[in-house]
Order: C-alpha cells, then sequence, then structure tokens
C-alpha cells in the first residue's frame, strides 16, 4: 500500500470536537501525521484507507466531505551547503643564537 493524503471536510466549532475527531482517527493503523486546521481540514499522511478515515470521523457525530486523496507532496531538499575548509598555520620556531 502506497502512502496516501487524504483530506476531509468535517465542521468543527471547538475543541472538544477538535480533539474528539483527532482522538478518534488517531486509532487506526498505518497513520504518520494528522492535523486539523482552522478551516476544519482533516489531513492524514499514511497507509491507511479513506473510507476508513471517513468511517471514523462519523462514528464521533461529525459528517465526513472527502476533499482529495492522492499522493503527498514532496519535499524539496535545500541544496546542500558549500563545503568550508579552515587551514591552520602554525610557525615552528628553533632555538636559534641571538
Amino acid at each position: 500500500m502506497m502512502m496516501k493524503k487524504i483530506e476531509v471536510k468535517v465542521c468543527i466549532h471547538s475543541h472538544k470536537c477538535k480533539r474528539d475527531v483527532l482522538h478518534s482517527v488517531t486509532k487506526l493503523q498505518g497513520i504518520d501525521q494528522v492535523s486539523v486546521d482552522s478551516e476544519g481540514i482533516l489531513t492524514v499522511i499514511g497507509n491507511v484507507d479513506p473510507v476508513s478515515v471517513a468511517t471514523r470521523v462519523r462514528k464521533t457525530g461529525k459528517v465526513p466531505k472527502l476533499i482529495r486523496v492522492g499522493p503527498p507532496e514532496a519535499k524539496e531538499n535545500p541544496p546542500p551547503k558549500p563545503l568550508r575548509l579552515y587551514v591552520y598555520l602554525t610557525a615552528v620556531v628553533t632555538n636559534a643564537s641571538l
């Protein structure tokens, strides 16, 4: 099974609603990341079935609306920092007659 990014619209009015939805969905196996934004969009990333996510949300008494199911967005790797080489010079003083 491949990694998926599932976005579900859920009507969330309070912190208790948000907590209940998150608590219910996090019980599923194969989830890597779960979040809910201020607009009520539940985002689940992992190896999980979208129907099972909707079923868990429905068990909390909320009406889920699947927005998008697809591969997670690939993170861009920043270019590597240039390697800095430091050279330390030391002077060797010998016993010289003055």
